[in-house]
């Protein structure tokens, strides 16, 4: 006969030999169903094998008497629990009493009281807008988040970052990575991504002419696929105005102010430079691409309607367009932030006055400052003393503004003196820098246009000029359904995850409809 320890728990044979031992005592068996379906319950006081519960009186009497009741129950009932642990059942009550432990203290002391390695690890894998407010939670949150720009840097450029973007903005040499470089890149994605939501939504309703829900819903895998690939060209072109602006004020600083408009060439330097950069792929890509760029941001900026007078009068469409030398000062000096943040006003009359007030803006800081003029005295000549407690305050001892920061010291920077202080990718100019280039603005026709294509036949990235997609060519290569795993590779690298890449399952087409 096989002893009662040896048999499997909460099998068959257990239960029957349980049965079994309390028919011998003269105890009522225990029901299969119920002993089956409840939990194995260790004794506990003021429990009983037939489950009677002992009162409260009864329990206190008994309490006093020691530990002997307990003791003469444990052994009146050694049949119906085990009577050993092994190892492995004690090892894993005591990891489940510790995870207990461990689970109901707070997140942030469980966080504090990790090394600051793998603190850094935990940080580094959150979005990077979540990184940036934890140094707003503490100062040693934020001396954390500060002395780890370098490793939390790079662990978003391998797994947050695309191929293209770093082929186009290279880690600097000689400077430890920083967020100045990473929110950066990041500026230009998000503008990026942006200004191609804003322009495939135009195009779907003005040129592929899909007004009504019906159309738009059928259209929305087409509107996709051309929203995912201007990304990467509208990038190259942000990345191309911003060394544009950059080189072209160091051209000007070599030599003495005379820019290109007084200065004949035969191929523009500046863009030579700057195309330089790019493959023949991206070249001859973005070549493709940028007439429909600057087109559409011009169609942007005119009256919806071309009937006549009367209508547009009855519309209140009452401004022109505007001239090509303010799309070239968009451009050039405001970049493709500045043209997404345009577009994106609602309404053309709106639109119209906000491009007025943007460049009427610059005009007044270029523009040659008035000398003042000369007041005179009711008696002439004579000038009028300033008064010494006048003098004493402003030539005396400083402020308590100023005395805060000591003599010859400058307030703190917002930003903690970080890396961030820097200042966004194509920010506001200096008013000597804005007037050197303001007058020596390209002419909007030949922005790009005729450098690429010169380029691109002595590359002999094609073979003659009508090779290169035109006007309708180009729309069928944007919403084509085939040639998406080779553009991956390409733009996004071999060895970037998947969660970097688009989502290719919102442009495949239902095969039901």
């Amino acid at each position: 006969m096989d002893h009662l320890h040896q048999t499997e728990f909460g099998s068959d044979t257990f239960i029957d030999k349980i049965s079994q031992r309390q028919n011998n005592n003269n105890v009522a068996p225990i029901p299969l169903s119920d002993a089956s379906q409840s939990p194995f319950i260790l004794p506990i006081r003021g429990s009983s094998v037939g489950g009677e519960v002992t009162k409260p009186a009864e329990q206190k009497r008994t309490d006093k008497k020691g530990f002997g009741f307990l003791r003469s129950k444990f052994h009146h009932n050694k049949a119906s629990i085990p009577t050993t642990y092994s190892t492995e059942q004690l090892e894993r009550r005591t990891s489940v009493a510790e995870s207990t432990t461990k689970q109901s203290l707070p997140f942030d002391q469980l966080f504090t009281a990790l090394p600051n390695e793998l603190q850094v690890e935990i940080i580094a894998s959150l979005p990077l807008s979540d990184v940036l407010n934890l140094r707003l939670a503490s100062r040693s949150m934020h001396t954390l988040v500060s002395l780890n720009e370098v490793p939390i840097t790079r662990y978003h450029l391998d797994h947050h970052i695309p191929a293209y973007a770093k082929r186009l903005y290279p880690v600097p040499r000689g400077v430890a990575l920083n967020f100045h470089y990473l929110c950066g890149i990041w500026h230009r994605l998000h503008v990026a991504a942006k200004l191609s939501h804003l322009m495939c939504e135009w195009i779907s309703k003005e040129l592929f002419l899909r007004n009504t829900e019906e159309k738009r819903r059928e259209f929305a895998p087409q509107r996709e696929r051309m929203r995912r690939r201007l990304i990467p060209v509208l990038f190259t072109v942000f990345h191309f105005f911003e060394s544009y602006r950059k080189l072209h004020l160091k051209y000007l600083a070599e030599h003495d102010g005379v820019g290109l408009s007084r200065t004949p060439f035969t191929i523009n330097p500046i863009e030579k430079e700057i195309m330089s950069m790019y493959d023949d792929r991206t070249l001859l890509r973005v070549h493709e691409a940028f007439p429909l760029v600057i087109s559409s941001f011009m169609r942007r900026l005119r009256p919806p309607s071309y009937v006549g007078r009367v209508e547009r009068s009855l519309r209140g469409y009452l401004r022109e367009k505007p001239p090509d030398e303010v799309h070239v000062a968009v451009l050039c000096i405001g970049g493709l932030r500045e043209v997404e943040r345009i577009w994106e006003v609602k309404g053309y009359n709106t639109r119209r006055l906000t491009v007025d007030n943007w460049y009427n803006s610059l005009t007044r800081d270029v523009a040659e400052p008035e000398p003042p003029k000369k007041r005179r005295g009711i008696m002439g000549g004579l000038k009028r003393k300033k008064s010494s407690l006048a003098v004493g305050k402003t030539n005396g001892a400083t402020s308590d503004n100023d005395s805060s920061f000591g003599k010859g010291k400058q307030p703190e920077s917002l930003v903690f003196h970080t890396s961030l202080a820097a200042g966004m990718p194509m920010g506001a100019m200096p008013k000597d820098e804005l007037k050197m280039i303001f007058a020596d603005l390209p002419v909007l026709q030949r922005i790009w246009c005729d450098t690429a294509e010169a380029l691109i036949l002595d590359r002999k990235i094609v073979q003659k000029s009508s090779d290169i997609r035109r006007n309708a060519q180009i729309f069928t290569e944007l919403i084509r359904d085939d040639g998406v795993e080779d553009e991956d590779q390409w733009l996004y690298g071999t060895v970037a995850p998947e969660t970097l890449r688009p989502n290719l399952d919102a442009i495949v087409e239902d095969p039901d409809e």
